[in-house]
């Protein structure tokens, strides 16, 4: 698409939207993202809520077919129809005992990261519509095609960094804060009785990185955080394209890594994106001779190309290594093989005291993964 050509439709999205046109920067710096109009509650201030919900959704890149107007083009175009879905159903929940507090997202905002015209033009006009007409917080893990797969303090990865760390700098904990690994785009916040870290498994094997998610687990009050929330980009299991046969070294390190840490600290529910799909795993296990679960969810069907099932990922050599904690596996909602069987979507997670539930919202269409149902209780029955 010619340049006039491409302008002309982001103007007119942008209009239809009623979102103003990004400023330019001086520098070739994405832009940061507008603040939420109605700021998270302090940790200290929600302390005593118990009742709320949260969305989770990933992956809203474009494609890059060169023939196909993508990022740095025109708006994300499925990104922005998700998002009609996501702010209906904020509105629809605002009056009830559970509203939605906040939005969390797993990664892949757009192609390139290092491209600052990718997140204005393409990406943060629609965040904005969530921050500002919607007015909700909003929190992004970093992914692969957001701060590249590149080693720390390469040329590659800094550029992307750069760019995602300034996006999101009135969103995230500033540098400095006891919430914030400084100069990295891992974080954490609480709210009520739940308690949310982001990190960045593009790294996942950095020293630095698990020392701070570790010590922010370990100095948890957990008579208070309830559920402990892990939100990042490379699951530790999954059965599209990146996953089945194949081990990506972001998800070979959260397995080996952050799993048995995860296990340690008794983190309730882990969100992933990487595979533009959605698929929910369930782990079991035993610790101090009482029975646990951590419910990982991967989501990434925030608007890029879809992907279909694969293949089943071989967990011998996992399941061999959690033997001590008796440790088993439940892929309880598989992806379909057809594109058509993996709709675009958003999960809602309510949080009632200590019951989790999850419902996954079709951008535009019913969707019901869970047998024909869309919600589903995270809990296991005592008969």
């Amino acid at each position: 698409m010619r340049a006039a050509g491409a302008a002309a439709v982001v103007s007119s999205a942008l209009v239809a939207a009623q979102v103003p046109a990004p400023k330019p920067l001086a520098a070739d710096l994405a832009r940061p993202i507008a603040p939420p109009l109605a700021p998270l509650l302090s940790e200290s201030d929600s302390a005593a809520v118990t009742k709320f919900s949260f969305i989770a959704y990933g992956d809203t890149r474009s494609g890059s077919e060169a023939t196909v107007p993508g990022d740095g083009q025109v708006l994300q175009q499925e990104h922005f129809r998700l998002m009609d879905s996501v702010l209906a159903k904020v509105g629809a929940l605002a009056a009830t005992p559970f509203p939605v507090r906040f939005v969390v997202q797993s990664g892949d905002a757009v192609l390139r990261g290092a491209n600052s015209t990718m997140w204005d033009v393409s990406f943060t006009p629609i965040i904005e519509r969530l921050t500002r007409r919607g007015g909700l917080p909003y929190f992004l893990a970093a992914g692969n095609h957001d701060v590249t797969g590149m080693p720390l303090g390469t040329p590659g990865r800094d550029a992307g960094l750069r760019n995602t760390l300034n996006a999101l700098s009135n969103l995230i904990p500033p540098d400095g804060s006891p919430r914030r690994l400084t100069g990295y785009p891992t974080y954490a916040f609480g709210y009520g009785n739940l308690f949310a870290i982001a990190f960045d498994t593009n790294i996942a094997a950095d020293p630095a990185q698990l020392a701070w998610v570790t010590a922010q687990l370990e100095g948890l009050d957990r008579r208070r955080y309830r559920h402990v929330l892990a939100f990042f980009h490379h699951p530790p299991f999954s059965s599209g394209p990146h996953g089945g046969a194949h081990v990506e070294p972001g998800t070979a390190a959260v397995r080996d890594v952050y799993m048995p840490l995860f296990r340690r600290h008794h983190v309730r529910l882990l969100i992933a994106g990487h595979e533009h799909l959605y698929e929910h795993w369930i782990e079991r296990y035993q610790s101090d001779g009482r029975k646990f679960r951590i419910d990982s969810l991967v989501t990434g069907g925030g608007g890029a190309p879809t992907y279909v099932y694969s293949g089943e990922p071989d967990m011998t050599a996992y399941l061999k290594a959690g033997a001590d904690a008796q440790v088993a596996l439940e892929h309880a909602v598989k992806p379909g093989r057809t594109i058509a069987d993996n709709p675009h979507h958003f999960v809602l997670i309510q949080v009632d005291g200590d019951r989790l539930t999850l419902e996954v919202v079709g951008s535009g269409a019913p969707y019901a993964p869970y047998n024909g149902q869309s919600r589903v209780e995270l809990v296991d029955r005592v008969s």
